[in-house]
């Protein structure tokens, strides 16, 4: 049980560091296009078409593909203050509740992107200036949520083995 458990948080670790190497990336990429457009728009007087809406998409991949590395550095904002005077078996009690929570609250997130994505494409919805379809990013957030998830899972078979 261990040795799959062991196997099963490597992968997770290793699929959410690609992720986040993703967005990265991303995050470089709307960087490059910010200044581009800056450039282009106070020394040219042209600035990149569509570089606005490019930069929105990008920032979708960067915001959707951290949250899991995130997760696992345990980066994101907790509020601690009354739970931590709490007993130690009232504390583990709360973490799984939070993590049953947060678990229930990214499935709904990942389904609810992977509709969402699917009316997109067969409505045929494409951005403004440069044609690109919306879904492949909603869907982008739907497998972002699917590893999230897996985080979380992770994260709670950590806490249910020290009860």
């Amino acid at each position: 049980m261990k040795l799959a458990f062991n196997s099963f948080e490597k992968f997770v670790k290793d699929c959410t560091r690609w992720m986040s190497y993703i967005a990265y990336i991303a995050l470089s990429l709307m960087v490059l296009f910010v200044v581009a457009d800056i450039i282009g728009n106070k020394l040219f007087k042209t600035p990149v078409p569509g570089g606005i809406e490019f930069v929105s998409l990008l920032s979708v991949i960067a915001i959707s593909f951290a949250i899991a590395q995130t997760q696992i550095e345990h980066g994101h904002i907790e509020v601690e203050m009354l739970v931590r005077s709490l007993p130690r078996k009232a504390q583990k009690i709360i973490a799984v509740c939070v993590h049953l929570c947060s678990i229930a609250l990214f499935i709904v997130l990942s389904v609810m992107s992977f509709k969402y994505g699917a009316s997109l494409q067969a409505g045929g919805e494409v951005s403004m200036t440069l044609g690109l379809p919306f879904y492949p990013f909603i869907w982008g957030i739907g497998v972002s949520s699917i590893f999230v998830i897996l985080v979380l899972i992770m994260q709670l078979w950590s806490v249910l083995r020290e009860i």
